[in-house]
């Protein structure tokens, strides 16, 4: 069952993060998303730990798969924005920060169909 598979992979990857171990816990989280490409929480995770790497331009693309897989999480669009900041994509960091913070009052980016 490739659920439980990306689930393994995904609880050693978190655990490498834990330990600080950044390039296995990234190599990981890329099985993850492999396995399932709609796995919202690896997309997200992955995002962040490359961000934690420098590898800013992979982590930008890993976040806008997570706001696109849920456009209403407002960790997802604070992640976002602080990969463009680190970019210095100012005005795309403006963007992601308005969005989580519609988000942070309550509202919604994307509206339930």
């Amino acid at each position: 069952m490739p659920d439980s598979e990306r689930d393994d992979f995904f609880d050693d990857a978190n655990g490498c993060l834990a330990l600080g171990e950044l390039e296995e816990a990234a190599a990981l989280y890329r099985k993850c998303v492999a396995l399932d490409p709609d796995f919202f929480d690896g997309w997200h995770a992955l995002g962040m730990c490359l961000l934690k790497l420098g590898q800013i331009k992979e982590a930008i693309g890993c976040g806008l798969q997570a706001t696109t897989l849920r456009p209403n999480d407002l960790l997802a669009w604070t992640g976002l924005s602080q990969m463009y900041v680190r970019d210095g994509q100012i005005a795309e960091a403006e963007f992601a920060k308005g969005n989580a913070r519609i988000l942070s009052l309550g509202g919604k980016v994307v509206r339930d169909t």
